[in-house]
């Protein structure tokens, strides 16, 4: 904690020089240049701060500067494990650099996220991450032309004017299902929505593709549309699944995340379905909960924690970098198939 001088201010620049014996230039020069002061300058002045209980003034730094010490990310759903883990690797890459994370949470609302976006530009921040509610919207072009760094996560970047990172979502869609009908299942349900999420409606896109190509009939692909990506969500599915006449209820289905899975796992168990021999289930993202559920969970794995961690790879290289050349960093998702999806249906 800071001591107070005697005249109940904190310690100064000022203080630390006189304490040290030395110039206010030499005191600037241990705090934002160490390499050019000499071992034994820069540890007196040290020990003088440490002494004196000196803290810079990071606001003041800030002004000057123009830019703070903190990169900020906006995840789309603070209560998704998904976005925390991405969260997680954008800190170490910045903890690495030396740098703050601020961490904001629009809830999937495009007025928060706004809101968030104009306070991040007010505190100056090296560079703003965020996985948008709409990645089209005129408050995001806004920050890529004030110059900002400015990187998209977990989705891609159509126009190319930013950086951005990804998994290939349809391809996960494709092998999500692909998966079922190798497992033997003849009417499939995609449980997932709102359709306004980019994700939901590519996830979907891949499942629709592959239903085709193996020449299965269309309505036999039953859409389940939920409101959020929630488990809350996955039980009203269970329920309205439950619901459909036996000759239409299909016998597996692909959740759009694993939260609206693990909501389906919920509702199969207490209703006293076999899973996966009365339903298979397949989720998305394959979040830690998977694999320790009931039935521990078949998933489309994304590296969460390496979309992070790219993300601010990328948007440290423009903060830094004269010659940087915005990139499109795709990831391809792999399938963990676990007891969910069982073995191969006769």
């Amino acid at each position: 904690m800071a001591q107070q001088s005697r005249n109940g201010r904190a310690p100064s620049v000022k203080d630390v020089a006189a304490a040290a014996g030395v110039s206010l230039g030499t005191v600037s020069n241990v705090l934002n240049r160490p390499a050019v002061v000499s071992t034994g300058t820069r540890e007196r002045v040290e020990r003088a701060m440490a002494e004196l209980g000196f803290v810079r003034n990071e606001s003041a730094r800030q002004l000057r500067a123009g830019t703070s010490r903190a990169l900020a990310y906006v995840m789309l759903d603070g209560g998704n494990p998904f976005f925390q883990d991405v969260a997680e690797g954008i800190e170490n890459a910045a903890d690495a650099a030396d740098l703050s994370l601020f961490v904001c949470n629009s809830g999937g609302r495009a007025e928060r996220e706004s809101k968030h976006l104009d306070r991040l530009v007010q505190q100056r921040v090296q560079g703003i991450l965020i996985t948008p509610v709409d990645p089209d919207a005129p408050h995001l072009a806004e920050i890529a032309q004030r110059g900002i760094p400015f990187v998209m996560v977990d989705r891609l970047s159509t126009a190319g004017d930013h950086c951005s990172v990804a998994v290939d979502d349809v391809l996960g869609g494709r092998i999500a299902v692909e998966h079922l009908i190798d497992r033997g299942h003849e009417r499939v349900a995609f449980v997932g929505g709102p359709d306004s999420i980019g994700q939901v409606r590519e996830r979907f896109q891949g499942a629709r593709e592959v239903w085709a190509e193996f020449g299965r009939p269309a309505e036999d692909l039953i859409h389940l549309p939920t409101e959020a990506l929630t488990v809350s969500e996955g039980r009203s599915a269970g329920e309205r699944l439950a619901g459909l006449p036996s000759r239409r209820r299909p016998t597996a289905a692909f959740c759009a995340n694993d939260l609206l899975a693990l909501g389906l796992l919920q509702h199969a168990v207490t209703a006293g379905l076999r899973v996966p021999d009365d339903l298979a289930i397949v989720g998305f993202d394959d979040i830690d909960f998977a694999a320790a559920a009931a039935v521990p969970l078949t998933s489309v794995r994304q590296p969460r924690q390496e979309l992070g961690r790219t993300a601010a790879r990328l948007v440290l290289d423009e903060a830094t970098n004269p010659d940087h050349v915005h990139e499109q960093a795709t990831f391809v998702p792999a399938l963990v198939a676990r007891s969910s999806t069982g073995t191969i249906r006769r």
